[in-house]
């Protein structure tokens, strides 16, 4: 039984029973008004543009927390999971093609950007289909784009759009299920394999459930889901995956992988939910999945090699070159991680220097350093932090190494150019930096362990420089505000080089004022032992006698 009433501009056919309210707009982001066409057709790549000869493309169907804005660039430190998929498939087998636009819903993608996709689709393509977080508001009104609650294939609305470039124009507004068969038939109708996806997570725990990240299995997912069941295409709980990976981590952390708002995400949480995306592919048991994960890289974690040995922990050591140099040649220039043999009881502990020249907090981060670090530790380990001489670079030119000084939680937006590359980062505070190394390692049942940077060779007044006003405080500082052990390295060899005296503190020091030589390095990872035990680190015990 249809019944019809009117409301302003609105005619409506209705099943008996049906809920016909439009759903709220819980994002409250009021900026991703759906971009010109002839905007979007010169950013967005031409639909089956990246095929490879006769390979299939791997087409991905969404909004903005798949392709932040027109671009997807990350210009306002917003990234979309589009951007990083394309890293799980084999490129020489299959291409990941992001057809994704910020502010559009099931509706608005279907009307205005599905046809450009579906003229690229051929027989054997894949095609995801994530889309939800826009299907809200008003139907005729604001961005007019909302669809109904639910899976309905009989209801609908007929709406006079009243903004917006086609004002004035009547439009037939279906459920949200509904707009999810047309996908998955048309997809099929071309030959190409639908894969349905929930939506991405939210920054929100449920009410009265701290560090239980709310789901959309009672909505959206549960629509698509049951539209896949129905139709019999591959469903990934993207949602479910992601949030569980969510609520392993501290708030803090939930938070950053989000930037600005609460719905797009930090580069953090884009690379997240990419690999929530291919884990659930990969994992997944639908014969249709099949071909495509044959067409998968191999999901393992980079990690630094470490090799372990039974019943002992392994103490992690980062930094730059003051930590990790050629350390080879007797004459040259050397890291005091080369030395940790010296003041470690290696028949109790395992020292893997992780160090690399040149790097600072930033840039160790950025190349994935650190992340091999995090996926090798265990419970029981220890993580040794230290960084500064490379960290008071500048932000937009040259190395793009430096970061915010202090220890705020500020960031901001930095137009990346390498030789290789060009891209925008967000760029957070020095302190900020430890506070996420911190962490991290704890969330991996480690021990992180802060170390100020190591002393330059400039005197002034017969003293040793220091910098006990910036990075000696900001050390300081995050170690008090995270309770984390903090090693002063750099006063405690500034103090044994104020008593050696300056001429003969040369020979500690190779090449110019910053490197240590072999000697330098020993009387540092001396420096590292007396600190250790000043600080009452159980990471002492573990030191020689």
């Amino acid at each position: 039984m249809l019944l019809l009433f009117g409301c302003v501009g609105v005619a409506c056919a209705q099943q008996v029973g049906s809920d016909l309210r439009p759903m709220d707009d819980v994002n409250h982001v009021v900026d991703l008004t759906l971009d010109s066409l002839e905007k979007v057709r010169t950013a967005r790549p031409v639909a089956g543009s990246s095929r490879r000869g006769s390979n299939p493309v791997l087409f991905l169907v969404g909004n903005s927390t798949m392709r932040t804005g027109t671009k997807g660039n990350g210009d306002n430190g917003q990234w979309g999971w589009g951007y990083y998929a394309g890293a799980y498939f084999d490129a020489s087998k299959i291409t990941v093609e992001n057809q994704a636009l910020g502010g559009t819903s099931s509706r608005t993608f279907y009307r205005q950007l599905w046809p450009d996709v579906k003229a690229g689709i051929r027989p054997g393509d894949y095609v995801v289909i994530e889309l939800g977080h826009n299907d809200n508001g008003p139907f005729d009104s604001g961005r007019c784009r909302a669809t109904i609650r639910g899976t309905s294939a009989t209801d609908s609305l007929v709406v006079t759009l009243k903004e917006g470039p086609h004002k004035g124009e009547q439009e037939v507004v279906y459920s949200y299920g509904e707009y999810m068969r047309r996908f998955v038939r048309e997809t099929r109708a071309l030959g190409a394999h639908p894969i349905l996806m929930s939506l991405t997570p939210r920054h929100a725990y449920v009410d009265g459930q701290e560090g239980r990240v709310a789901r959309v299995d009672q909505t959206f997912g549960l629509w698509a889901r049951q539209v896949a069941d129905e139709l019999n295409v591959p469903f990934i709980d993207l949602n479910d995956i992601s949030a569980t990976k969510y609520e392993q981590m501290s708030a803090w952390k939930f938070g950053y992988h989000f930037y600005l708002d609460n719905i797009h995400t930090s580069r953090f949480g884009a690379m997240l939910n990419a690999r929530s995306a291919a884990e659930g592919i990969a994992a997944g048991t639908h014969p249709e999945l099949q071909p495509l994960q044959a067409m998968m890289l191999p999901l393992a974690l980079p990690g630094t090699g470490v090799k372990r040995t039974d019943g002992r922990p392994v103490v992690f050591i980062t930094g730059d070159s003051t930590v990790k140099n050629a350390d080879r040649d007797s004459t040259g220039m050397w890291g005091w991680g080369s030395q940790a043999w010296r003041v470690f009881d290696e028949d109790k502990i395992t020292a893997v220097n992780c160090a690399q020249a040149g790097r600072s907090l930033r840039t160790y981060l950025r190349e994935g350093r650190w992340d091999k670090v995090c996926n090798d530790l265990q419970a029981g380990d220890y993580v040794l932090i230290q960084f500064g001489h490379n960290d008071i670079g500048e932000l937009h030119r040259g190395k793009h190494r430096g970061e915010l000084p202090g220890v705020a939680d500020t960031s901001c937006v930095s137009r990346v150019t390498l030789p290789d590359t060009v891209y925008n980062e967000v760029v957070y505070s020095f302190g900020w930096y430890l506070r996420k190394m911190i962490d991290d390692c704890r969330e991996h049942g480690a021990t992180p362990i802060i170390v100020s940077l190591t002393p330059r060779n400039e005197w002034h007044d017969g003293h040793i420089e220091r910098r006990n006003d910036t990075y000696g405080q900001w050390y300081r500082d995050v170690a008090e505000q995270t309770g984390t052990a903090f090693v002063d390295l750099h006063n405690i060899t500034a103090d044994a080089l104020d008593a050696i005296g300056q001429e003969r503190a040369r020979r500690y020091y190779c090449g110019d004022h910053t490197h240590t030589s072999l000697a330098g390095a020993r009387l540092n990872a001396l420096g590292i032992a007396i600190g250790l035990r000043r600080a009452g680190s159980p990471l002492a015990e573990y030191l020689k006698k």
